[in-house]
């Protein structure tokens, strides 16, 4: 499947801001699941755009802008060609071995809930490939998927107890669950192609978990499927705070207000085909 990605980001600041410095994970590379056919990032600012990889092996973009400025906005647009391969990922940039995935965070720190919830979700299921969909399976069925319930600082701990969150939530879980079972298991963030012309609010997340003999597979609990070809993968780390596509700090600028205008949508070459 061709797709167009247009993604902008909006900063608006209740006071003129002197500065600020942004990090952004926002550029897809290719594997076996897709080919990055044109991209490109903007911001609206005189600024100098640098490129490199980060510890995961995912493009980073950093900037500082001098203001002052009210708003700052960052445009990133372009085309991928995406493969079904039921979730299946290799050729992917891996900087670490497998192992280190098993390591927790403060995002994905268990209890003894979370702690039992894997180990009966996935009590019938003997390879690590099985016990992986039961649990997306049994994490889908246990959670409402809810937007106002969280924020990108919850731990999948307290978002589990409470049974509501968002995408980035189900993939906190689903990591932290499937390293309980000693598999490796790591955040992903990107894009998800909805209804055609649909516009969203945000990008998405979902989960890979390592499976010995097949390598890295993806799971999405949101939506209870492997990722195909109407996902794009972006960045991939141990928890959200490594594959946030935007982070930064700023000088001044007082309250500030972000809004999010994406779009992912067949490319029109292919759509009128």
């Amino acid at each position: 499947m061709l797709l167009r990605i247009r993604h902008e980001t909006i900063y608006r600041y209740g006071e003129p801001a002197k500065s600020a410095v942004q990090k952004l994970l926002l550029t897809p590379r290719n594997c076996n699941i897709q080919r990055i056919v044109n991209w490109r990032i903007e911001v609206d600012r005189d600024c100098r755009l640098t490129q490199r990889e980060d510890a995961f092996g995912n493009i980073l973009h950093c900037f500082t802008a001098d203001g002052p400025f009210d708003t700052l906005t960052t445009l990133v647009e372009g085309e991928v060609e995406t493969f079904d391969t039921a979730g299946v990922v290799s050729g992917a940039v891996e900087r670490f071995p497998p192992a280190l995935y098993l390591r927790e965070t403060a995002l994905t720190t268990v209890d003894a809930n979370m702690r039992d919830f894997a180990r009966q979700a996935t009590a019938r299921e003997g390879c690590a490939l099985d016990r992986l969909h039961a649990l997306m399976a049994a994490l889908h069925e246990a959670m409402t998927f809810d937007a106002r319930a969280t924020h990108v600082a919850t731990p999948a701990a307290k978002t589990f107890a409470r049974g509501q969150g968002v995408c980035q939530d189900f993939a906190h879980i689903f990591v932290a669950c499937a390293r309980t079972l000693n598999i490796p298991a790591r955040y992903v963030s990107g894009y998800l192609k909805r209804a055609e012309g649909e516009a969203q609010a945000a990008g998405h997340a979902w989960a890979e978990g390592f499976v010995e003999g097949l390598g890295w597979v993806g799971f999405d609990a949101t939506h209870k499927m492997s990722p195909d070809d109407a996902y794009v993968r972006v960045a991939a780390a141990l928890d959200y705070l490594g594959a946030a596509p935007i982070r930064g700090a700023r000088v001044g600028g007082g309250d500030e207000d972000m809004e999010v205008r994406l779009k992912v949508a067949m490319a029109r070459a292919q759509s009128q085909s």
